[in-house]
């Protein structure tokens, strides 16, 4: 019997490498999906851009001296630098660091090499001093959790993207709306939302308040305020107390 494949269309394959690709999103109407498509889309194009910039920087800087991009590229292969520049710019190169005019500039860039590699040095440490720390830290917060080590792991991962992506200048739609969630907009847009509507309720309540002490035109059946004469006077509410403090 022949075997019957489905086959899918191109929609349901995009619909599935979304959904692969961020799995807390459902991706149910066009809306989503196409507006995702475009975000990647915008992401695509800027990380594109960046990687032609500094194509062509490189590409400037080997046509001004070709040596350079030999020079480069056996550094990559694992040469010996200093015999790469030997081989590619000749001995003037020690003539160059023998030159008395010379020797201040040298100095300088020596220096700055050495405060780099002090600089490296350091912040190494202080990595790993605070990822010692850090550890200990998602230890506790998972305990107190419950969470799995998945959980933890996919936690730890968009904090990672978030990071990536600020060294890279670009926040997704996703990255944005999980920190106004993380900073609690949502819950501020809906208290705003709720004291809008008690205020509503709270106007209305006074205007029937003003209309009711207006009157309607009925005149009063005797006493004071409309109360018959000896009529025992009545408890009097919090509307009522309003009412004549208006």
């Amino acid at each position: 019997m022949a075997e019957n494949n489905e086959v899918k269309s191109r929609r349901d394959q995009h619909v599935e490498r979304l959904r692969k690709k961020y799995p807390d999103k459902k991706f149910e109407d066009d809306e989503e999906i196409y507006g995702q498509i475009s975000d990647d889309y915008d992401q695509y194009e800027q990380e594109l851009e960046g990687l032609r910039g500094r194509e062509q920087s490189l590409s400037n800087m080997f046509a001004a001296d070709p040596r350079s991009a030999q020079f480069l590229t056996d550094m990559h292969n694992g040469k010996d630098p200093v015999l790469g520049l030997v081989r590619n710019f000749g001995v003037e190169v020690k003539d160059v660091l023998d030159d008395p005019e010379m020797q201040d500039k040298i100095e300088e860039a020596n220096k700055e090499y050495i405060e780099r590699i002090a600089k490296s040095k350091k912040l190494d440490e202080e990595y790993e001093a605070n990822m010692d720390a850090t550890l200990e830290t998602l230890r506790k917060f998972q305990a107190e959790r419950g969470m799995s080590d998945e959980q933890v792991d996919k936690v730890v991962d968009f904090l990672l993207t978030i990071v990536r992506d600020g060294v890279m200048g670009k926040f997704s739609t996703e990255t944005l709306d999980m920190a106004c969630k993380a900073l609690n907009y949502d819950a501020d847009v809906a208290a705003a939302g709720e004291e809008g509507e008690v205020a509503g309720r709270n106007s209305k309540i006074v205007e029937g308040l003003r209309k009711s002490k207006k009157g309607d035109g009925i005149a009063p059946l005797g006493g004071k305020n409309g109360e018959s004469a000896g009529a025992p006077k009545k408890s009097q509410s919090m509307f009522d107390l309003a009412n004549e403090a208006m």
